[in-house]
C-alpha cells in the first residue's frame, strides 16, 4: 500500500487539471470507469459536476469510489 498520494493528470471540460490519489484509489477509479465503459476523464467530469464546491476533486473521487463499492456490497 502506498502512503503518499501521487499527482495524476486529468482533462475536465477541455482543461488539464491534476488530482493527488494513492495508487489503490487510482486503480479502483480506473476499474470503475472501465466497468461503466467510460473514459476516466468522462467519469471524473461527472464526479466534478456533482461535487460540493467546498469539496476537492480528489476527495470527491475517493468518496465516489467508497460509495461505489459500498453499494456493490449491499446488493450482494
Amino acid at each position: 500500500m502506498t502512503t503518499r498520494p501521487t499527482k495524476r493528470s486529468l482533462t475536465l471540460h477541455g482543461h488539464r487539471t491534476s488530482v493527488s490519489l494513492e495508487d489503490e484509489f487510482w486503480g479502483a477509479f480506473r476499474d470503475i470507469a472501465s466497468q461503466k465503459k467510460l473514459a476516466i476523464n468522462v467519469l471524473a467530469a461527472q464526479i466534478d459536476a456533482e461535487r460540493n464546491i467546498k469539496t476537492g476533486l480528489a476527495t470527491a473521487i475517493r468518496v465516489y469510489i467508497l460509495n461505489h463499492y459500498r453499494n456493490a456490497a449491499e446488493t450482494k
